[in-house]
């Protein structure tokens, strides 16, 4: 029997990618094995984000492709969207391409073998939320896991947060908690293939499991996956600054496995940009929460998510982020100008004439994004002639002989030496820092 090939090209956050893998494993099951190649798939799925524009276009770009594909090639083929921009578009997807086979949401990727099969009858919808009482998370491991350094692992899906500029709460839904009893098995899985730094995502993992009477909190779990053996370090994402809590913290200076790393969205430096926002701090309460982690864990690299041009941000607000950007030097940060996302509260401001002309965004982006560089820069250029422990991925992108790693605080360092030493940590000296790497040599007592 001929075995059966999924292609699938994701868009998107880190929740997208771990929704792959789910697919990828839950396909296996049903006789599917990946491909790269997309022509010579049975299965072809895009997994999409609508948190921007850009992505939403790469979708149509994609598709255009995948539907020449699909009419070329001697056999049938299965197109499928899932993602945000399937539960944002549902049937307007299937209505405009009339070659598309199946539309599916985030709620929908543990049922994909079912939803595949219906397509077999014509075109396939499932853009449902499910109850918290009825939603179950697939426990079966991506595939791509084994041998990894690395994995994500899933403590909650959806978001109770009504940010005005975003969509996730209408396309992913309602916030829900994993048991944490499922969470620690799917950890203990994957230290046993090998891997060796755990990634807990959510789209707010500070609320973890406060709707669920008994369950464990945020800190609580962190504590409970540093106790599984193997487990070397420990990250999460995302982080929002309001519900961060002092017991987490804490386990900054209790937990060595969690990583000096932390990706706290803060989008503006102007409490009145923020009020707009709905994020419900200030830029001073968002300024304490940095010196208390930085107290708590000295050595703590901060990255962070900045919108420009946010309907009604002024210079006057604009230059409140550009000096938030200089108090806390992140070393990194992800910003892009305000997208005008449906069914968002933002919009009605939009309405209101508080659009910031385009070429006023652009010019304030490319400021902020060139300000961030020179910070990174000196952060990492400050670390020359450090010695750093430093965990091995695999080899270089760019050059023979050259490997990778990253840092405990999750910077990547790239330094001459051999493959066998990947999954090992090893100390590296720093002999150059750039905007976003850093370039190593190991120590000699090691090598």
């Amino acid at each position: 029997m001929e075995k059966k090939r999924v292609y699938i090209r994701t868009f998107g956050c880190q929740m997208n990618a771990y929704d792959t893998g789910k697919m990828k494993a839950l396909l296996s099951s049903d006789g599917y094995e990946s491909t790269e190649d997309m022509a010579e798939a049975d299965l072809v799925i895009v997994n999409t984000c609508s948190v921007r524009e850009k992505p939403e276009h790469k979708l149509h770009s994609f598709l255009g492709e995948a539907r020449r594909i699909k009419r070329e090639r001697g056999r049938p083929m299965t197109l499928a969207v899932s993602g945000c921009v399937a539960q944002q578009e549902g049937q307007k997807l299937l209505d405009r391409y009339r070659d598309l086979d199946l539309v599916f949401g985030p709620d929908a990727v543990p049922s994909i073998t079912r939803l595949v099969e219906g397509t077999k009858k014509g075109q396939v919808l499932d853009t449902t939320f499910l109850d918290a009482a009825d939603y179950v998370f697939a426990s079966e491991l991506d595939p791509d896991a084994a041998g990894s350094i690395g994995a994500f692992v899933t403590i909650q899906k959806g978001c109770d947060n009504k940010c005005t500029f975003c969509i996730v709460p209408a396309t992913r839904g309602p916030e829900v908690s994993r048991p944490s009893g499922q969470i620690l098995d799917e950890v203990r899985q994957l230290v046993g293939q090998g891997v060796q730094e755990i990634t807990l995502i959510g789209q707010n993992v500070n609320s973890y499991g406060l709707k669920v009477d008994g369950e464990r909190t945020f800190a609580q779990l962190l504590y409970a996956v540093a106790d599984v053996e193997g487990v070397e370090r420990i990250r999460y994402t995302t982080s929002h600054p309001r519900d961060m809590g002092a017991d987490v913290v804490q386990a900054y200076r209790d937990l060595p496995q969690l990583t000096s790393y932390l990706h706290l969205p803060v989008q503006s430096g102007s409490d009145r940009i923020l009020r707009r926002m709905k994020r419900f701090y200030t830029r001073q309460r968002y300024l304490d929460l940095v010196d208390r982690l930085r107290d708590a864990r000295p050595d703590i690299v901060l990255s962070t998510d900045f919108i420009v041009g946010f309907p009604g941000e002024t210079d006057a607000d604009f230059e409140d982020t550009m000096t938030l950007l200089d108090a806390v030097r992140f070393q990194s940060s992800y910003s892009f100008k305000y997208s005008q996302r449906p069914d968002t509260s933002a919009l009605r401001l939009i309405d209101r004439g508080a659009a910031v002309p385009a070429a006023v965004a652009g010019a304030r982006l490319t400021r902020l994004q060139a300000r961030q560089r020179v910070i990174g820069e000196a952060e990492n250029r400050s670390l020359e002639g450090t010695v750093l422990d430093v965990l091995v991925e695999g080899p270089s992108r760019h050059d023979e002989g050259v490997i990778c790693g990253r840092t405990g605080t999750y910077k990547t360092i790239n330094f001459p030496g051999s493959l066998a030493l990947v999954g090992k940590t090893v100390p590296v000296m720093v002999t150059r820092g750039f905007a976003n790497s850093l370039r190593g040599e190991m120590v000699p007592a090691f090598r």
